[in-house]
């Protein structure tokens, strides 16, 4: 003899796995939109070092920055890496980079607008990053704590 099946259980599973579906909709399409292709980013606020509760405003280092919670790498520059240097002259020009990154980011309004591609091979969005219009890449080459990216990293230990 059949056992009659347990409807109202599977009934509930369903009702259980459509509510977890439903709520994870919105954060699914609230991802997306935070890395929606052409958005442009504008905020004033105080830039911090991300190790120092970073994810918000903060810099990482002297081309990737945190902005209004989005992970942006600034477009067209390198700057020196300050997570897992190679050397001690590229840990000094990281610091120093990074440094000067984020009081460019504290001087005024920070805008970050699209470029050719919207994210990089990360997933951070690439973005062409300036304050009240100044553009912090050019800044940064033309002082020397970045250089233009080029399509390959280059060492800054030699």
């Amino acid at each position: 003899m059949r056992r009659p099946r347990n409807y109202s259980r599977n009934a509930t599973i369903l009702l259980l796995v459509t509510i977890a579906v439903l709520l994870g909709v919105p954060a699914a399409r609230d991802a997306v939109e935070q890395g929606s292709p052409g958005e442009r980013i504008e905020v004033r606020a105080n830039f911090g070092a991300c190790h120092e509760g970073g994810g918000s405003n903060c810099v990482v280092d002297g081309d990737t920055v945190w902005i209004a919670g989005k992970k942006v790498r600034i477009t067209g520059i390198d700057a020196p890496e300050t997570h897992e240097p190679r050397c001690p002259r590229e840990a000094q020009l990281g610091k120093a980079a990074a440094e000067r990154l984020r009081a460019l980011l504290n001087s005024g309004t920070v805008s970050a607008t699209p470029s050719e591609r919207d994210k990089d091979q990360n997933g951070r969005l690439l973005r062409d990053v300036a304050v009240d219009g100044r553009d912090v890449g050019e800044v940064l080459v033309r002082e020397g704590l970045a250089r233009n990216y080029g399509g390959a990293k280059r060492s800054w230990c030699g």
